[in-house]
């Protein structure tokens, strides 16, 4: 045990950990001081635990001895055989304390906790009696929310964790763009590394990968692991094939409005098991359903829903893969306005807005070149405008497309702009 905990911990040994910084990195430096135990919850392989080791270093820079941080990988083979008894993380916190002998302030990090069950009761044991600042990840933000609601009500602060964001994306690249002068001189740079993120999203082993083949078995890789070890033992589903195939056909069907009967037919599940199979999608980050715009909340909730994957890579393992490039493109603004707005929906009665945000309507069009896609694109947003009182805007990849009526964007533009609508 004392190997598997020094192996674990470099940092001991006087290793730095060193990778591209990434946004959330402020929130949890922020956060570090505070008494609250820190969650920090994203898809598998968004970067967790190298968010986590950032947090690490930043530590050891701010004079933290080594010693008094505590870094576990709890999805680590090791620990499988103890994943039933939340005692054996006990046994694995006496055992650090005589081989560490730490002094003052202790900073526990327990990566993808969710793997050791009732782990929720030695935190708030430890939590509650000792000098401990707690630092969770997890990639199931039902498990990780109401485990500690239950029993640390109001004691935790959640810092949520997306796969490459197009600027961080860019940082990886070296490509400058953090103002207009930049963003000019590197336009080239810029619409070809986007019309890549477009396709392939923002996991970093994938975007890495040298060849779309390999991209692509990654992507497969990373969705069937959800499935089979994140979703189908928690929650003891015996038709695994069928939460396959469902999934992968929705990516097919990707930014489309769901249509839980018909979907329960073409599968042959109950209409309560498809809505639990979308719940448990949304659980574990790989899908967000939209709402339709309504004034009444529970009008909202009873509104049909479009859905949306969590990251674009994923578009690349449906059941029938296409270059469908407004698809993609649709998806990619609503990741992004997803990440920054509380209220998001979608407009429709005789005409259809992609989305709103409580402030802003935004059209998303691959193109404007064709005068029929131009106009109803523009009408639309005229007309919700007017009901709404709110400005409209057009988000294009094109670099050519625009239009007097109203202002147009390129996603990539949009994208890294500091003042960009919100």
């Amino acid at each position: 045990m004392k190997a598997i905990l020094t192996e674990q911990n470099p940092h001991w040994q006087g290793e730095h950990y060193t990778a591209v910084p990434r946004e959330r990195l402020s929130t949890l430096i922020d956060y570090l001081p505070l008494r609250q135990i820190i969650t920090i919850s994203g898809i598998r392989r968004c970067g967790k635990s190298v968010l986590a080791k950032q947090g690490i270093q930043h530590l050891l820079e701010q004079g933290i001895h080594p010693t008094n941080i505590l870094f576990l990988n709890l999805e680590q083979p090791w620990f499988i055989e103890y994943r039933h008894n939340a005692a054996y993380l006990n046994t694995l916190y006496d055992t650090y304390l005589q081989l560490a002998n730490p002094q003052g302030k202790v900073y526990v990090f327990l990566d993808e906790v969710q793997f050791f069950q009732n782990w929720q009761v030695f935190v708030k044991s430890k939590y509650e009696t000792g000098n401990i600042k707690f630092i969770l990840t997890g990639s199931n933000s039902s498990l990780l929310s109401n485990d500690l609601n239950t029993l640390l009500s109001g004691r935790s602060l959640n810092i949520h964790l997306d796969t490459f964001s197009f600027s961080e994306y860019l940082r990886y690249l070296e490509i400058p763009h953090q103002d207009e002068l930049s963003r000019t001189q590197q336009r080239i740079a810029i619409l070809q590394a986007f019309d890549n993120y477009l396709q392939w999203g923002g996991f970093f082993e994938v975007f890495t990968a040298p060849t779309p083949a390999i991209r692509q078995a990654i992507l497969l890789s990373y969705a069937q692991n959800i499935l089979y070890q994140d979703i189908v033992p928690r929650h003891q589903i015996r038709n695994a094939a069928t939460l396959e195939r469902l999934f992968f056909y929705l990516m097919t069907n990707a930014t489309r409005e769901i249509n839980y009967t018909t979907l329960s037919q073409t599968f042959g599940i109950s209409d309560k098991t498809l809505r639990d199979y979308l719940d448990y999608f949304e659980e574990t980050f790989l899908v967000k359903r939209l709402e339709r715009f309504h004034h009444k909340p529970k009008e909202r909730i009873k509104s049909q829903k479009k859905l949306y994957a969590l990251d674009n890579g994923f578009l690349q393992t449906a059941t029938k893969p296409t270059r469908n490039l407004g698809q993609a493109l649709e998806n990619m603004v609503f990741i992004e306005l997803n990440r920054r707005a509380l209220n998001l929906s979608y407009v429709r009665d005789t005409y259809e807005v992609d989305f709103f945000d409580g402030q802003t309507l935004y059209q998303v069009s691959y193109s404007l070149e064709d005068a029929k896609t131009r106009q109803r694109e523009i009408h639309a947003l005229e007309h919700f405008g007017a009901q709404l009182h709110k400005p409209g805007l057009i988000l294009v990849a094109d670099p050519l497309s625009h239009t007097d009526e109203l202002p147009v964007n390129t996603v990539a533009t949009w994208l890294l702009r500091q003042d960009s609508p919100l």
